[in-house]
């Protein structure tokens, strides 16, 4: 059964960035995008390198290890070497809350 879980504020996420949650024993990333807030698996599905310092370019999170590329809305799998998607997870802002649903 998924839940919604309240995880930080708007304001918590800089513009093209993410933090990292923790939550129940796992890590997620919580995105700030030109689309809006998104949240995916903070590990990179490539070598389960954190994406906590990779770059966020538009909607696109690159891995700092290898460079591996990530569509943060859709967690497709963009660039060599990563050829897994990462896993997404629904995410609403309801007031003045970012949930993200787990």
């Amino acid at each position: 059964m998924s839940e919604w879980i309240d995880a930080c504020a708007p304001d918590d996420v800089d513009e093209e960035d993410l933090i990292r949650w923790d939550h129940g024993g796992h890590a997620y990333a919580i995105y700030n995008t030109e689309k809006g807030f998104f949240a995916t698996d903070l590990m990179c599905t490539h070598e389960e390198q954190s994406l906590e310092e990779g770059l966020v370019i538009g909607c696109v999170i690159e891995c700092p290890l290898h460079g591996g590329r990530f569509d943060i809305c859709t967690g497709k799998a963009l660039s060599a070497p990563v050829n897994t998607d990462l896993k997404t997870y629904p995410v609403k802002v309801e007031g003045g809350r970012i949930f993200v649903q787990v």
